[in-house]
Formats: C-alpha cells, sequence, structure tokens
C-alpha cells in the first residue's frame, strides 16, 4: 500500500472531531514521507521506498486504535470545557435576572411551599454536572495516564448530558408552572437573551454529548 492510499483509509477508520482527526492524519502521512524519503535516498524506487515505511508503520488495525483513543479523549475534554464553563454561567445568568426582575413581593411570599425546593434542586443538578465536567477534564488530560480507559469518562460526560437536559427542562417546566414571576418577564429583554444563551449551550452540550456517546460505542 502507498501512502496516499494509507492515510485515506486511516481517515475513514478513524472518528472524532474533524479538526483533531486531521491532524493526526496529516501527522501519521507526513512521518511516512520522512521514512519514505530516507529509503528513497537510499536507493530504492519511489513506489518501494513507500511500501517500506508504510510496513514499518504498521498495519491499521494496529495503528488506528491509539489514533481513536486520543480522538475519544479530545472530544471528551470538549464537552468537559463546555459543561465547566456554560453549566455554572447559565445558572449565574438566571441568578442575575431574577436580581434585576425580583417581581412582586406579595406574589413571592405567596410562591408554592415546593417551588424553593425544586428551584435548589435545578441549581444543585446543573453546578454538580458542571463540576463533574471539571473533574472529567482532568481526568483526560493530566490524569489520563493513570485511567485504563480514558473513553469511559468521555462517555460518562455523553451520558451526564443526556441525563441533565431531560431534568433540567422539566425542573425548569414545572418552576414556569409554579412562577411567581410578573406575565411580562418573558418579554424583559435580558430574559429573551438568557434563554437565547441557554437553548444555543443546551443545543450545543446536546450535540457533544452525542458525539461521545457515539464515539464510546465504537471503542
Amino acid at each position: 500500500m502507498l501512502i496516499d492510499a494509507y492515510a485515506a483509509e486511516l481517515q475513514r477508520t478513524l472518528s472524532g472531531p474533524h479538526g483533531p482527526k486531521h491532524d493526526l492524519v496529516v501527522e501519521a502521512r507526513d512521518s511516512l514521507i520522512d521514512c519514505a524519503d530516507a529509503y528513497e535516498a537510499e536507493g530504492l524506487r519511489r513506489a518501494e521506498a513507500e511500501r517500506r515505511a508504510v510496513e514499518e508503520f504498521g498495519p491499521i488495525s494496529a495503528v488506528a486504535p491509539g489514533y481513536q483513543e486520543e480522538l475519544t479523549a479530545t472530544a471528551g475534554r470538549r464537552l468537559g470545557w463546555l459543561l465547566l464553563v456554560s453549566v455554572p454561567a447559565t445558572v449565574l445568568v438566571w441568578g442575575l435576572i431574577w436580581t434585576l426582575h425580583p417581581g412582586d413581593a406579595e406574589l413571592w411570599q405567596n410562591r408554592p411551599e415546593w417551588f424553593m425546593p425544586v428551584s435548589r434542586l435545578l441549581d444543585v443538578l446543573q453546578l454538580a454536572v458542571g463540576l463533574y465536567g471539571g473533574l472529567a477534564l482532568l481526568a483526560l488530560g493530566r490524569g489520563a495516564r493513570l485511567l485504563p480507559r480514558t473513553r469511559l469518562v468521555t462517555r460518562s460526560l455523553g451520558l451526564a448530558v443526556w441525563v441533565m437536559l431531560p431534568l433540567t427542562s422539566l425542573l425548569g417546566l414545572l418552576l414556569s408552572k409554579g412562577s411567581v414571576m410578573p406575565a411580562d418577564l418573558a418579554t424583559f429583554p435580558p430574559v429573551m437573551l438568557a434563554s437565547l444563551v441557554t437553548y444555543a449551550l443546551a443545543g450545543m452540550q446536546l450535540y457533544c454529548g452525542t458525539r461521545c456517546v457515539m464515539l464510546t460505542r465504537k471503542a
């Protein structure tokens, strides 16, 4: 097999974030080209030099698992960063909203008894997922050498998103039903902006979480 064919097959075999995958394939191809150039300088014909370089580099079945492990860890690190930053930021933004637009004091005093426990549960759930994102980020970074299979951390991050988003949506819906906020709150510009940002971040979390789960199914 020649170098270009080998690189193309490696590209097809690997799954993961486009940029890192491209970089890994380019790195492998450059290494093969350097090796082939050395053999050609020794007198081998180009085709034979490339075949020998590919043979020494190893078959795709032997090389791909190591690259795939790195791509899986990269996807996990990206999701870890996203959760670490976006989830606490969402909690903070909505906390500021309630400060800027606290609503009617009398309505607040007449709120349902379950309102505050549910609100606290929502905050704790979101902050716990954000904290887990940070811990997973450490595990997939400095702690990666201590873990036998980093894909398990990546998979757990994806599953955490799958659990968090439905639960937070359900709790948020419950809070909106028992809300003590004024009816015009939805048209309050900061609320509209916060809602847009929240939905956008949730979409990113779902996309990255799903990708992490799908990658670890193949590992």
